[in-house]
């Protein structure tokens, strides 16, 4: 099988992609986009690439949003498609989403409260109301930003999580591992921003809610973020559609990026 990695930063993961495609006999092929150009409606296209499948991990949401539908236009398997981004990359369609297929979110409004987003998650700035001052300044601040987005702003709740909150990974039709992220200085559960990393347990309700969210947001490999509520149990916060996953190897002794390609060699043999 022939591995295509598309990305614009190489991390852990896109390394590791590579390392474990080699090992597993596969060939692995870098694209790395920000050297990429297409033409289209010309008849030409990337044909010195034979992928069997293209494995997305661009940084950038709309390098990888972009580029995957180039690649589909090309008839390219890519994970993940371009649907399945646009749905993680945009709150407010997720979250749209969800509440449609009765999937329980944290609360959610277009006006003053807690927590404020912009509706497109990919500028991925999150702040807890403190004084005024800060979120007067945030939202002077989006006046001046180019987003097309950037008077809409959610406003979400502080959810009353126990100082942690849950990532799962969903590769096909599985959902085999996942990691508390822990801070027990913090709101932000972020590892990025100073949270642990520790293994998790997937109970059957977990496995079963984040198999539900495949099936709503399309891909096939999906970082779902979810919330521990004492009063409303499992609520899910956000879809990743390029998870990292370093930590989850690192506590859980689980190899994510062998375990991808395996799911997707069956998954192109089907």
């Amino acid at each position: 099988m022939i591995i295509g990695v598309s990305y614009d930063l190489l991390r852990w993961e896109e390394k590791d992609i590579i390392t474990e495609a080699k090992k597993s006999g596969f060939k692995a092929i870098p694209i790395f986009t920000k050297d990429f150009y297409s033409a289209i409606g010309v008849g030409e296209n990337y044909s010195e690439l034979e992928a069997d499948v293209i494995i997305q991990r661009n940084t950038s949401h709309a390098r990888a949003l972009t580029t995957s539908l180039i690649f589909e236009g090309w008839n390219y398997n890519v994970v993940n498609d371009a649907t399945s981004l646009f749905k993680c990359g945009n709150k407010l369609y997720t979250l749209s989403l969800l509440a449609k297929h009765n999937i329980k979110t944290p609360r959610t409004i277009v006006t003053f409260s807690c927590l404020l987003y912009t509706s497109d998650a990919a500028l991925g700035d999150v702040y807890k109301r403190q004084d005024e001052d800060i979120l007067y300044s945030f939202l002077e601040y989006q006046e001046y930003t180019t987003s097309q987005f950037r008077q809409i702003y959610l406003v979400q709740e502080f959810v009353k999580k126990p100082n942690r909150d849950i990532r799962i990974f969903v590769m096909g039709d599985e959902a085999p591992v996942g990691i508390y992220r822990v801070n027990e200085r913090n709101w932000k559960t972020n590892t990025a921003l100073g949270a642990r990393a520790l293994p998790l347990k997937i109970d059957d309700e977990l496995r079963d809610l984040a198999l539900k969210v495949r099936d709503i947001m399309g891909g096939f490999f999906l970082g779902i973020d979810i919330f521990e509520d004492p009063e409303r149990g499992y609520l899910v916060n956000e879809v990743n559609g390029v998870p990292e996953y370093k930590n989850t190897v690192r506590v859980n002794n689980f190899n994510v990026s062998s375990y991808l390609l395996n799911k997707l060699r069956e998954w192109i043999k089907k």
